[in-house]
């Protein structure tokens, strides 16, 4: 059975929507009750749902954000992780920037197998930028193997 005692924005009656700056700490945890099994955790934010500024002109920039990741110990609380891509919303950052960010704050809280980040911002100007990261923690090749597989097949299947 999961463990909710320590997760505190998870069945809140008052949730803050902090948008001064991306907020780390606004990320929850919970054990993976699996770690005996390899397998993918998606989170797919819908278009336009993201938002953040042109550090530039200020200018607001969308963006589907997609997260693919293989636990290890911790798995991330969706609404908490709702709530640290909405802290981005009045930070001017580039796109880049923005996706490094996340794959960094994620894979420093989680310590998964794998995880993938990925930006598919709206075009400006007729130009798109997409970046997208991947990370992996320190695994055997037959891991390493079965991890690609399902994350190919993933990809397959959209």
């Amino acid at each position: 059975m999961s463990d909710t005692q320590s997760l505190q924005s998870l069945g809140s009656k008052t949730t803050q929507y902090l948008t001064d700056k991306p907020r780390s700490e606004l990320l929850e945890t919970f054990e993976n009750q699996h770690q005996d099994l390899i397998y993918l955790v998606p989170f797919v934010q819908e278009r336009d749902e993201f938002t953040s500024l042109c550090p530039r002109t200020g200018q607001p920039d969308h963006a589907k954000i997609e997260i693919v990741y293989v636990p290890n110990i911790k798995m991330v609380e969706s609404k908490s992780l709702k709530l640290y891509l909405f802290s981005f919303r009045n930070t001017g950052e580039f796109h880049e920037d923005v996706i490094n960010r996340i794959t960094k704050d994620l894979f420093n809280l989680l310590q998964p197998k794998y995880l993938r980040v990925y930006g598919d911002f709206a075009p400006r100007g007729g130009l798109a930028i997409k970046p997208l990261v991947e990370k992996w923690n320190k695994i055997n090749r037959k891991t390493e193997s079965k991890i690609k597989y399902l994350v190919t097949s993933f990809d397959t299947k959209k």
